[in-house]
């Protein structure tokens, strides 16, 4: 296995891995694992994700008086991220802009795995060290709400899945899926359109209508794809809008549920008429919880002291998107979301600076060195 983070990481990169296509990728990290000593495992989270891979689990044997640490990457990218091409121009890694760079998240992949190994190849004291790496997180945290939390042994953990290393996300927003139907009449739109409701129409006025966007600063909404007609020739009969709400407060998330869903109401009931009727179907589903760390958590106070003796500065806030460490918080353990130096993110100018690596697996192993020393003093 490479041990020098920023090779390990472009050829972490060269592997396609979107999302229910991470076969290649689990097959590396599973030898790499297996390499390392670990006790190694994949479930069959592919069954109900559609995919060709599941859910890799890893166990590390450490000293068993210490408390075991948890650390958490996702192996998928978004699309575009086949035949990813990566360049280093002065210290910056990045594509020839056909593709995503792919950091998002195997930056957090190769900066745990390189900073694991560096304490295993060192052969001091560490603790049992728990790893877990998610398929088709992009699409919804699939692997991680299909992969048994009950497995699980560590306390306190970390999921390496956010931007700047030094960046400690302590809390996340709950979110709702929504999916809203809209229902018109057909009709031909040349010779009769009287005789037809216009979905699209219809559609339009509710999403104009609807809240929108940033609703405060817990609370965000957005509607992001919309389906609807066959013809120009056919008044549309029917449009699916899916969308989206989240919030740090349940309440407020609850709230602006009800408003999208009221704002659709309200303008199809101005849809009524004598030769046909507009009508609507709504449907919310709780993806996932919000969580929050209190400020004087040790998984938080370990992370801090690991960045203060790299003398990385800390950047501790609550996020805005959703991770699986919604779904592993949920589930008992307490998981701190971690920079990993990924930037822009989800785009084809994404990139990644070669010292942003280098800084998260020095961080890994930090966290790993301290956590030990801690149980001696």
């Amino acid at each position: 296995m490479q041990t020098d983070v920023v090779q390990y990481f472009l050829e972490l990169v060269a592997i396609d891995s979107e999302s229910k296509n991470e076969r290649a990728m689990a097959d590396r990290i599973k030898a790499d694992l297996t390499a390392m000593g670990a006790q190694v495992s994949e479930d069959e989270a592919y069954h109900q994700t559609g995919g060709n891979a599941g859910n890799i689990y890893a166990w590390i044997e450490g000293d068993e008086s210490l408390e075991p640490l948890l650390f958490c990457a996702h192996l998928d990218t978004v699309k575009p991220g086949n035949g990813v091409k990566a360049t280093i121009t002065d210290g910056r890694i990045h594509t020839d802009g056909t593709t995503v760079l792919g950091g998002d998240d195997k930056s957090g992949v190769a900066e745990i795995m390189i900073g694991v190994k560096r304490i295993l190849d060192s052969g001091i004291r560490h603790p049992p060290i728990e790893l877990l790496f998610t398929v088709s997180e992009e699409i919804g945290l699939l692997g991680a709400k299909l992969f048994d939390k009950s497995r699980l042994r560590s306390s306190i953990g970390y999921a390496f899945d956010t931007h700047q290393v030094g960046e400690l996300v302590y809390g996340a927003p709950a979110q709702n899926s929504i999916l809203i139907t809209i229902k018109g009449v057909e009709s031909h739109a040349g010779v009769e359109p009287e005789k037809g409701v216009n979905a699209i129409r219809v559609a339009a006025e509710a999403i104009a209508s609807m809240p929108n966007g940033r609703i405060d600063i817990e609370t965000t909404c957005n509607m992001g794809i919309i389906e609807g007609g066959v013809a120009t020739n056919i008044v549309p009969n029917k449009v699916i809008i899916h969308g989206e709400a989240r919030s740090h407060n349940a309440a407020k998330l609850e709230q602006v549920t009800a408003d999208i869903k009221n704002s659709v109401e309200q303008v199809v009931m101005r849809h009524q008429f004598p030769h046909g009727k507009a009508s609507f179907e709504f449907r919310s589903q709780r993806e996932y919880d919000s969580f929050s760390i209190p400020e004087d958590h040790p998984v938080l106070s370990l992370a801090m002291a690991a960045l203060a003796k790299l003398d990385i500065p800390a950047l501790v806030q609550k996020g805005g998107g959703g991770s699986d460490a919604n779904i592993i918080n949920a589930a008992g353990p307490t998981i701190l979301i971690c920079g990993t130096g990924m930037n822009k993110v989800h785009t084809v100018h994404e990139d990644i600076l070669v010292s942003e690596l280098y800084r998260g697996a020095d961080f890994v192993q930090t966290l790993i060195t301290i956590h030990a020393q801690g149980a001696e003093g």
